[in-house]
């Protein structure tokens, strides 16, 4: 964990800031946080709500993501980040390949840091890059982060708590939230009919607004499509599928059937909406 880092956190049991020690975070009331080896620290207590992305999942997708498929969304962040000064935190940030995209194009001493619950997405997320850090943490329960300390929240077809990302994020930053579109990998479907390939709702962004009114105002939206630049190879349509919410109802040989049947490159269809937000002040919910 970087010292730099430490000074953003908070105890996750009292919520007091901690201090780092050797291979612990502690706070001055004596709750101790242990330091992973692979570099993140492990901040979440009780019962986790989710076990986390599996490492078949966490795999596919650093496959995927390290072909350049979806650096288009990386570059998206960045430019929209541009304005903004401060802690760069992705929160459901996997494996921390945006956020260390978001860190590349912003000058130093920018840090970020990345909140997930899968252990293997953060042994990867701790050595993303040199100025970020990992922490493992429950993102549907209060966050180990002090109050505003954040000048960009990143969310990344990640789950989303309002009411932490309000508390955490600076009044003056912005939170940035990227959600695939009805045309996000559409040709998938039909062309591997025999699998259970997940569908996106079209009621997605009403019910991302409703959900955020409360306590964010959206600032402006963009959608960005990329069908030609997704010209894929078998290995990568099954990583494709392997790494989302889908790989959970496809079993894999099943899946390396269907993909051997597809022309070789087959196109794809990436589309999403990235909406910038700024905090409301005070929410509206009190």
């Amino acid at each position: 964990m970087l010292a730099d880092l430490v000074p953003h956190l908070r105890c996750p049991v009292c919520h007091c800031p901690l201090t780092g020690a050797p291979r612990s975070l502690r706070c001055h009331r004596g709750h101790s946080f242990d330091l992973a080896r692979a570099g993140y620290a492990h901040l979440a207590t009780g019962r986790l709500t989710h076990p986390g992305d599996p490492v078949a999942m966490v795999a596919a997708r650093e496959t995927f993501l390290a072909s350049g498929g979806y650096d288009f969304i990386s570059a998206a962040l960045s430019a929209a980040a541009a304005p903004y000064s401060g802690l760069v935190v992705d929160v459901g940030g996997g494996t921390g390949h945006h956020l260390a995209r978001v860190l590349d194009a912003r000058q130093q001493p920018a840090l970020g840091l990345t909140v997930d619950v899968s252990k293997p997405a953060l042994r990867r997320a701790a050595r993303a890059h040199p100025r970020a850090g990992a922490v493992l943490a429950d993102t549907w329960r209060a966050l180990p982060l002090r109050d505003h300390t954040a000048g960009v929240l990143l969310n990344v077809f990640a789950p989303r708590n309002p009411a932490e990302l309000h508390r955490t994020l600076h009044p003056d930053g912005a939170l940035l939230v990227v959600t695939p579109t009805p045309a996000h990998l559409a040709e998938l479907r039909p062309a591997l009919p025999g699998l259970r390939l997940l569908t996106i709702d079209p009621t997605k962004p009403t019910r991302l607004a409703a959900t955020l009114d409360p306590w964010f105002c959206a600032i402006d939206t963009t959608t960005t499509t990329h069908t030609h630049q997704l010209a894929l190879p078998r290995p990568l349509i099954r990583a494709l599928v392997q790494m989302g919410p889908s790989a959970a109802h496809t079993d894999p040989s099943a899946l390396a059937a269907a993909v051997a049947d597809l022309p070789e490159p087959f196109p794809v269809t990436a589309a999403v909406h990235l909406t910038r937000y700024r905090p409301r002040q005070p929410p509206r919910c009190g």
